[in-house]
């Protein structure tokens, strides 16, 4: 099982969540930006019985959308 780490990074002028090198919306304060982290890391670990898509941004700023059948959720962590 993978493990998708959530580190919570000054950004902007404000504060975000970083994961890889993609980082999340601007959010006014540090705890603003680790509950969005939470809730998103929470739901990257919910598995789906159903075939679903999703979208994704990489690391070159490129979307991609995909199939997942929701039987392999990865690990997640919140950092910061």
């Amino acid at each position: 099982m993978s493990l998708v780490k959530y580190e919570i990074v000054e950004h902007d002028g404000g504060w975000a969540y970083r994961v890889g090198g993609t980082y999340s919306e601007t959010f006014p304060s540090h705890d603003a930006a680790r509950k969005a982290a939470e809730r998103a890391a929470g739901e990257q670990r919910v598995g789906e019985d159903d075939a679903r898509g999703i979208s994704f941004e990489d690391e070159r700023g490129v979307w991609h959308d995909e199939v997942d059948d929701g039987h392999d959720r990865p690990s997640t962590e919140v950092d910061g």
